[in-house]
C-alpha cells in the first residue's frame, strides 16, 4: 500500500474512532484502547514499512502511547493505578522529543532554541502554577499536580524541537501537532473541573496525539528526524516568529500578575510569580544578549576578513601568508575561543600518491572552496597531530580554477575549535582560504622563476603561463619574451628595448625602477605599467635580479594583465568611500578630507567649515509618495548640493536624508555662511518626480567653523548641535555654532534621550483636572494630563518636556499610553458610578499623531477594548489646527464625530486665528485660554473678548468651557456671561483617577 494511501486510511479511521467516541460514552473506555492499539499498529507498521534505522525513539513513542491508552481505560476502575500509567506516558513522550532533539542536532548545542524554549516554558509555568498547579498544591492532589507538570515537561521538550534550527521535517510536524492537541486537551480537562461538560476535550486530545504519532510513523520523512541536520550560523537577528513568541512570554508575568491582583487581591503564593516572572525575563535578556553578541561577532569578522586582505596583499612568503592567516582566524573566533590553524599546502611528490590520499585531493577539486566539518581522526595524520585537542575541523580546500600551473589544488585550510564555534565559522573562512590561495599562488610564481636554474625547465613553464615573463639584458633590451607576449603585446617583442613597449608616461618610472633592483634593492610588491599600444592594458611588475645567474644572467620580469583587477579595486574603493545612491562621498571618506583639510588650514592659517544638513519631513515623502520618490529627491538633492559648492570643497550623503559639506580654502568664515544660503537657494527650486508630480526639498543645515573646534570630531559635533538648534528654529533655515548655547542643547538633547527611556520604561502618570458645571460646581468631565516621573527631577510638568516629544516623534507612543489609560481610567468609573453620573474624559492629541497611518483606527479600537462610548470621550487640538493646511485631519476628526467622538480647540484665541474658521470645521467644544480669562475681571477689552468669543460659539452651537479660573469672581462673571462650563485651580488641581473618583462619588459640589 503506498504510504499517502496508508496515511489517508488511517486518518480517516482515527476520525471515525473520535466520533464513534464522542456518540457513545458508554463504549468510550473500549474506545479509547481500539485508539490506542491502532496507533501502536500504525507505529510499528511504519517502522517496518520505512526501514527506520533508528527504531529506539518510535519504540518508546508506541510504548507512551500504550501507557496512555490503558491508564486512560482504566481509569474509571482503577484511579490510582490509571494516574499513575497516565502520568508515567508523559516522560515517555518527552523523551521521544528529547532523543529526536539529540539525534537531529547531532549534539550541536543550539544556545538559541534552548532559551526560547525555556522562555516559552517558563510563561505557561507561570500560567499554570497561578490558574492550576497553586489551587491544586492547596488540594492536596498529588496526581492533579503531576497532570500540568508532564504537561509542562512535553511543552518544553516540543518547544525544544519546533525552535531548533536547520530542516523542518514533515513527520516532526505531525508528531507536534498531536502532542499540541493533546496539550489543548489537558486544558480542557482542567476547565472540565469548573465546566462538566467539556471533559470529552481531553479524551480527544489523546486520540489526536495517537493520530499524530501514527501519521508521523508513516510519513517517509520519518527517518529524517535521526538524522543530524547540517549545522546552520547563528545568527544575528531572531525571526519574526520568535520575537513575537518571546515578547509574548515576556508579557504572561504582568498578565498574571494583574489578573491575580484583580480576582484575589490578597493572594498568598505571589512569590512564586514573582520568582516565575523573573525567571521568564531573565530568559529573554539572555536571548537578547546572544543576538547582539552574534551581531558583534559578525562586525569583528567582517574587519577581520579586511585586515587579512591587506596582510594576504602584502605577505612576500608562505610564512607570512601562514601569519596572516592564524592571526585572522583569530579575529573571526569570539575572543578568548582556543583553536588550532594548519595551512597545508599541495606538494607534487615523486611517485603515484596512495588510493586514499588521490580520492581526498579529488574530493578537495570538486568542493572547491566550499568548508566542510569533519572529525579531526580523519584529516591526514600530519595535520591531526597539531589538533588533538580538538574533537571536529573545519576543512575548507583551497581551489583556483584557472590556475597556471594545472592543479587547482593549491592546499587546504585546517581550523580546529570548540564543536559550537565552528559553524558560524564557515563563510567567513571560504573566503579566507580563497584569498590565502591567491596569496600561495601569486608567491610561487614569483619564487619559482627565481628559483629555477635550469634554462630549459624555465621555458617549459614560462611558455605555459598567462604572465609575460621577460629576461631583460645590461642594455635594458629584451633579450627574451614568454609566448603569451603576444597577445599582451600584439606582437613579439624580442629585441627591441624595454622602454618601447612601456606607455612614454611610465618610461622614466621604469629606469628608476630597474636602476633600484640593479643596485641590489628587492622589490617587494608589484608596481603597475601602462603598456604601448592603442589599447590601454594595466601590467604588474615584478622584477628580480639574476644576473649572477650563468643559465639567465639578466633581470627577470613578470608581466601580469592587470587591466580588469584594477578596474574592478578601483570600483570596490570607489564604492567603500563612497554613497552608492547618490555618488556622494559617505561619511569615512567625509571624515578622511576633514582631517586632511584641517592639516592644510593649520599650515597655511585657512579656514575650515562644515555644514551638517538634514531635509525635513523626508519621512512624509517615502510614506505618502513611496521609497522610489524619495530616492529620487535624495539624488537631486545631492546633485544640487554638489553644483552649489566650489570645486575644492566636498559634498557627502551621511545615510539617510543627510548631507555634510566641507568647505576649505577660505580666509572668512563668513564665505560658509555664503555656502549655507547657496544650497538653500539650490534647494528652493521644485523637484520634479518620474510620475510628473513635484515635491521642495526644505532642508535645515548646522555650521560650524575652525575658529570654533580644531579637530575633526569637535566639528563635527558642534555642525551636529547647530542643525539641531536650526531644526528647532524652524524649517528652511541654516544657524551657526555659538558657545554660548552649548550648555542649553547638551541639555536639550540630554532631556531627549531621557525622555525616549521614560517612553521605552513607562515613566509616566496621569492626573485628571474637573471639567465643571459653572451652575452646579459638579464635575461632567476630567482632562486627562500627563506628567513625566523623572528618577532625579521628581516629576515633571509637560511644559518642559512636550516640545521635544513632538520634536522627536516621542509624542506619537506617549500619545498612545495617554489615550489608552484614561480610556481605561474612565471604563473603571463608569462601572463604579450611576448612569446619571458618568463624566467623559478629555485628551490632548497632537497633529503629529493624525499624521500616523490608521490613528483614527487606533482610537476606535481603543474604544473598543475598553468598552468605553465614543460620546465619553473628547480629543483636544491646539488652535494652531484651524489656520494651517490640514485637510486630511480635518477628514479624520469628521470620521470620529460620525463615531460619537466630541472634537475640542484647545487654548483657543492664543493663536489669534479668525473665529470664521470654526463654522467650516467638525469641532464640538472651544476652550478659551487662561490668558483672557485672568484679565477679563480688570480689562473691559479682554471682557468684551470673552463675551464674543462665548457669543460666537453659541450661535455656532459650540460649547464652551473657560480654562484657568482660579477665583469665584471669575466663575460668577462667566456664568453670568452664559458660560456653561469652567476649570481651573478654583475647584482643583489635577489629581489622581482615585480621588477624582471621589469627587464625583461624594455627591456633593466641590465649592461650597
Amino acid at each position: 500500500m503506498p504510504p499517502r494511501v496508508a496515511a489517508w486510511a488511517f486518518g480517516a479511521w482515527m476520525a471515525l474512532l473520535a466520533l464513534v467516541f464522542c456518540l457513545t460514552p458508554d463504549a468510550q473506555p473500549a474506545l479509547r484502547l481500539v485508539t490506542g492499539a491502532s496507533a501502536v499498529a500504525a507505529i510499528v507498521w511504519g517502522v517496518q514499512r520505512n526501514r527506520a534505522a533508528d527504531r529506539a525513539p518510535w519504540w518508546l513513542l508506541a510504548g507512551a502511547v500504550v501507557l496512555s491508552a490503558t491508564g486512560t481505560a482504566v481509569y474509571g476502575l482503577l484511579p490510582g493505578a490509571g494516574s499513575l500509567l497516565i502520568i508515567a506516558a508523559y516522560p515517555a513522550l518527552a523523551g521521544v522529543l528529547f532523543i529526536f532533539i539529540r539525534r537531529g542536532s547531532g549534539g550541536a548545542r543550539d544556545q538559541a532554541a534552548v532559551l526560547d524554549a525555556l522562555a516559552l516554558t517558563s510563561g505557561l509555568a507561570l500560567l499554570a502554577w497561578t490558574f492550576v498547579l497553586g489551587p491544586d498544591a492547596e488540594a492536596g492532589s498529588w496526581a492533579a499536580l503531576a497532570l500540568p507538570i508532564g504537561d509542562l515537561l512535553c511543552f518544553g521538550a516540543l518547544s525544544r524541537l519546533l525552535t531548533s534550527s536547520g530542516r523542518k521535517v514533515r513527520a516532526g510536524n505531525l508528531l507536534g501537532a498531536g502532542l499540541m492537541m493533546m496539550l489543548i486537551g489537558d486544558v480542557g480537562y482542567e476547565l472540565s473541573l469548573l465546566v462538566g461538560d467539556m471533559q470529552f476535550l481531553a479524551a480527544l486530545g489523546r486520540i489526536a496525539l495517537y493520530t499524530g504519532a501514527g501519521l508521523a510513523a508513516l510519513h517517509p520523512s520519518m527517518n529524517l528526524l535521526s538524522i543530524p541536520a547540517e549545522a546552520e550560523p547563528a545568527r544575528a537577528e531572531a525571526g519574526r516568529v520568535r520575537l513575537a513568541l518571546l515578547g509574548t512570554a515576556s508579557m504572561v508575568a504582568p498578565g498574571v500578575l494583574l489578573s491575580t491582583i484583580f480576582r484575589e487581591p490578597s493572594v498568598d503564593d505571589l512569590a512564586v510569580v514573582a520568582v516565575l516572572s523573573a525567571l521568564t525575563f531573565f530568559l529573554v535578556l539572555v536571548r537578547m544578549a546572544g543576538i547582539m553578541a552574534n551581531h558583534r561577532l559578525a562586525l569583528a569578522r567582517e574587519r577581520g576578513l579586511r585586515e587579512a586582505s591587506e596582510a594576504l596583499v602584502s605577505a612576500a612568503d608562505v610564512e607570512a601568508v601562514g601569519d596572516a592567516v592564524r592571526v585572522a582566524v583569530a579575529q573571526l573566533l569570539p575572543a578568548d575561543t582556543p583553536h588550532g590553524v594548519v595551512l597545508a599546502r599541495a606538494i607534487a611528490q615523486d611517485g603515484t600518491p596512495s588510493a586514499e590520499a588521490a580520492a581526498q585531493a579529488a574530493v578537495d577539486r570538486a568542493a572547491g572552496t566550499a568548508a566542510r566539518m569533519v572529525p579531526t581522526r580523519d584529516v591526514d595524520w600530519a595535520v591531526s597531530v597539531r589538533l588533538t585537542q580538538f574533537s571536529t575541523t573545519l576543512r575548507c580546500p583551497m581551489v583556483l580554477r584557472d590556475r597556471p600551473t594545472g592543479d587547482p589544488l593549491v592546499g587546504v585550510l585546517h581550523v580546529a575549535a570548540p564543536d559550537h564555534a565552528l559553524p558560524g565559522l564557515k563563510r567567513a573562512l571560504e573566503v579566507l582560504a580563497g584569498q590565502a590561495a591567491l596569496a600561495l599562488e601569486r608567491i610561487e610564481l614569483s619564487h619559482e622563476v627565481i628559483r629555477r636554474n635550469s634554462e630549459t625547465y624555465f621555458r617549459t613553464l614560462v611558455q605555459h603561463t598567462s604572465d609575460v615573463i621577460l629576461i631583460v639584458d645590461e642594455a635594458t633590451d629584451i633579450r627574451y619574451a614568454s609566448p603569451s607576449a603576444l597577445r599582451v603585446f600584439g606582437g613579439d617583442p624580442t629585441g627591441q628595448a624595454l622602454a618601447d613597449v612601456i606607455h612614454p608616461a611610465d618610461r622614466e618610472r621604469l629606469v628608476q625602477v630597474l636602476a633600484a633592483v640593479r643596485g641590489g634593492e628587492n622589490l617587494q610588491e608589484g608596481l603597475d605599467f601602462r603598456a604601448a599600444g592603442p589599447v590601454e592594458v594595466l601590467l604588474e611588475m615584478h622584477c628580480s635580479d639574476l644576473r649572477a645567474e650563468q643559465t639567465v644572467a639578466g633581470l627577470v620580469l613578470t608581466l601580469r594583465d592587470v587591466t580588469e583587477r584594477r578596474r574592478l579595486e578601483r570600483e570596490l574603493t570607489h564604492q567603500a568611500f563612497h554613497d552608492s545612491m547618490t555618488g556622494l562621498a559617505n561619511r569615512v571618506l567625509f571624515h578622511d578630507r576633514l582631517e586632511h583639510a584641517l592639516a592644510r588650514g593649520a599650515r597655511d592659517g585657512s579656514v575650515v567649515g562644515v555644514l551638517f544638513i538634514d531635509l525635513d519631513d523626508f519621512k512624509i515623502v517615502n510614506d505618502t509618495l513611496g521609497h522610489a520618490a524619495g530616492d529620487q529627491l535624495l539624488i537631486t538633492v545631492a546633485h544640487r548640493i554638489a553644483g552649489a559648492l566650489r570645486a575644492d570643497d566636498t559634498a557627502a550623503r551621511l545615510g539617510g536624508d543627510e548631507f555634510a559639506a566641507l568647505v576649505e580654502n577660505v580666509q572668512d568664515p563668513g564665505a560658509v555662511e555664503e555656502t549655507a544660503e547657496r544650497i538653500l537657494a539650490a534647494l528652493a527650486d521644485p523637484v520634479l518626480l518620474d510620475d510628473g508630480g513635484t515635491v521642495t526639498a526644505v532642508a535645515s543645515i548646522g555650521i560650524t567653523t575652525t575658529p570654533e573646534a580644531d579637530s575633526a570630531d569637535e566639528l563635527l559635533r558642534q555642525a551636529d548641535l547647530a542643525l539641531y538648534v536650526a531644526k528647532g528654529a524652524g524649517k528652511n533655515q541654516w544657524r551657526r555654532y555659538q558657545a554660548h548655547l552649548h550648555g542649553a542643547m547638551v541639555e536639550r538633547l540630554e532631556l531627549r534621550s531621557a525622555l525616549d527611556h521614560a517612553v521605552n520604561e513607562g515613566h509616566f502618570l496621569l492626573a485628571y483636572q474637573p471639567i465643571v458645571d459653572l451652575g452646579s460646581d459638579e464635575p461632567v468631565g476630567f482632562e486627562a494630563l500627563v506628567r513625566w516621573f523623572h528618577p532625579t527631577k521628581g516629576v515633571v510638568s509637560p511644559a518642559e518636556f512636550i516640545e521635544v516629544a513632538e520634536e522627536s516623534g516621542l509624542i506619537v507612543p506617549i500619545g498612545r499610553w495617554v489615550l489608552e489609560q484614561a480610556l481605561h481610567t474612565a471604563a473603571q468609573w463608569r462601572r463604579i458610578l450611576p448612569r446619571t453620573r458618568q463624566p467623559y474624559v478629555s485628551v490632548n492629541v497632537s497633529v503629529r499623531q493624525f499624521r500616523e497611518d490608521g490613528f483614527v483606527e487606533e482610537i476606535l479600537a481603543a474604544l473598543a477594548y475598553a468598552e468605553v462610548p465614543p460620546h465619553a470621550l473628547m480629543v483636544e487640538l491646539t488652535e494652531t489646527l484651524l489656520a494651517g493646511e490640514h485637510e486630511p485631519i480635518w477628514r479624520d476628526l469628521a470620521v470620529l464625530r460620525e463615531h460619537g467622538v466630541r472634537v475640542a480647540i484647545d487654548d483657543f484665541g492664543t493663536g489669534y486665528s479668525s473665529l470664521g474658521y470654526l463654522r467650516h470645521r467638525p469641532i464640538d467644544v472651544v476652550k478659551i485660554d487662561k490668558m483672557f480669562i485672568d484679565d477679563m475681571v480688570d480689562s473691559p477689552q479682554q471682557l468684551a473678548l470673552v463675551t464674543g468669543i462665548v457669543s460666537l460659539a453659541q450661535s455656532l452651537d459650540l460649547t464652551v468651557i473657560a480654562e484657568g479660573i482660579e477665583s469665584g469672581t471669575h466663575r460668577d462673571l462667566l456664568a453670568r456671561l452664559g458660560c456653561p462650563l469652567g476649570q481651573g485651580y478654583f475647584w482643583s488641581s489635577p489629581v489622581d483617577g482615585t480621588e477624582a473618583l471621589s469627587q464625583m462619588t461624594a455627591r456633593q459640589p466641590l465649592v461650597a
